[in-house]
């Protein structure tokens, strides 16, 4: 009897050895279940995260319709010098850079061989003159006979005009500017031989300055002589100048589908021939339109759009649009005035979207966590 007692014992103690690490994992495993649900139930309370994003309130501004395009600035004037004449250059008068008026002497060329011509022929003329003088006497007097009375006449007239030509050749020694303005190139130097019809100056007129666009011809309706016109130039960053539509061609090509505009500027000491420039043409103003910001416009699949943040979820709108105005665009139907569209962080957005706009603070989440049941014994 005390044999079967002392291996019961043992075998109870046995069992209790097996049996308490099976509790305890199993504890263990209950414990680690429970955590990660109420881990799970937070996460599900919290809710997504919110995006980031910067907005901008729908606001009323003036906004104009306007035609922008690029071309190059030229002068209204321009001429190339040429020698009509040849012969050694003895004193060339004006430097490049130098504002000139039309008329002025350039350049003196050699004129010594003109000038004999020019007495030779004076001479003769002279003589034919006083022999016409006293043959038409003698014709009136019937001592001469008409035919020979014709020829000195027609004599006279021939030297004349070698007179005026051996004249005219003489001033051409003096190269005169043909128009007013400044000499951009200067082709010779003094003691140079300049042969004939050789270029040796060329001067532009930079009082008043054009530039030329080939606008299409959906826009020729709109565009008209007389409208403002303001430019930009490259070389000028910061600088606004301001001009008229001096003309519109009433014609439109057939080639290119466009028409020529050309604009005009009040030239100066700033602006330059050959600067690109940059126009822009208003032809239309709303002085009270409802605007937002271009950069908010989306443009998915040619149908124009903007997030509207209401609280702090994002909704997209669909939007009628109107002029373009630089950094504005005009709503005609969409959105109402003051209220917000998102200006920044719009490719993470869909609509329902949850957002933090950046410069307001953020709300505070309270995500309620379930606290461990205490087992009762």
């Amino acid at each position: 009897m005390r044999h079967f007692t002392r291996n019961r014992s043992r075998g109870f103690a046995r069992a209790a050895v097996v049996l308490l690490p099976c509790l305890l994992l199993l504890s263990a495993c209950k414990g680690g279940g429970e955590g990660e649900a109420q881990a799970k139930d937070g996460e599900d309370k919290k809710g997504p995260e919110a995006v980031p994003v910067e907005v901008a309130k729908a606001s009323r501004r003036p906004v104009a319709a306007s035609y922008t395009g690029t071309a190059p600035l030229e002068p209204v004037g321009e001429s190339q010098v040429v020698a009509k004449t040849s012969g050694v250059a003895l004193n060339v008068m004006v430097e490049e850079g130098q504002q000139i008026r039309a008329g002025q002497t350039l350049v003196r060329l050699d004129s010594a061989r003109a000038e004999l011509q020019a007495a030779q022929t004076g001479a003769a003329m002279r003589k034919l003159e006083a022999n016409y003088a006293r043959a038409k006497q003698m014709a009136d007097q019937k001592l001469l006979s008409a035919n020979d009375n014709d020829q000195l006449r027609y004599d006279l007239e021939n030297a004349r005009a070698a007179n005026r030509l051996a004249t005219l050749e003489l001033s051409y020694a003096n190269v005169e500017a043909p128009i007013s303005g400044v000499i951009a190139s200067r082709s010779i130097k003094n003691g140079n031989f300049v042969q004939i019809n050789t270029p040796i100056f060329r001067i532009v007129d930079t009082s008043r300055l054009e530039a030329t666009l080939n606008v299409p011809e959906r826009e020729l309706v709109t565009l008209k002589a007389g409208l403002p016109v303001a430019l930009v130039v490259d070389a000028l960053p910061g600088k606004t100048f301001q001009g008229t539509v001096d003309r519109v061609s009433p014609v439109v090509d057939s080639g290119s589908g466009t028409f020529r505009v050309v604009c005009a500027f009040k030239g100066d000491s700033i602006l330059q021939p050959g600067m690109f420039g940059r126009i822009k043409i208003d032809y239309d103003q709303r002085a009270d339109a409802l605007v937002v910001p271009r950069v908010a416009l989306l443009e998915d699949d040619g149908d124009p759009a903007v997030f509207v943040v209401t609280g702090d979820k994002t909704k997209r709108v669909p939007v009628k649009l109107g002029y373009m105005d630089g950094s504005w665009a005009e709503v005609r139907a969409g959105v109402k005035e003051g209220e917000q569209v998102v200006v920044a962080g719009k490719t993470a957005l869909r609509d329902g979207s949850v957002v933090q706009v950046l410069g307001q603070p953020q709300a505070k989440e309270v995500a309620s966590v379930a606290k461990p049941e205490t087992n009762k014994k």
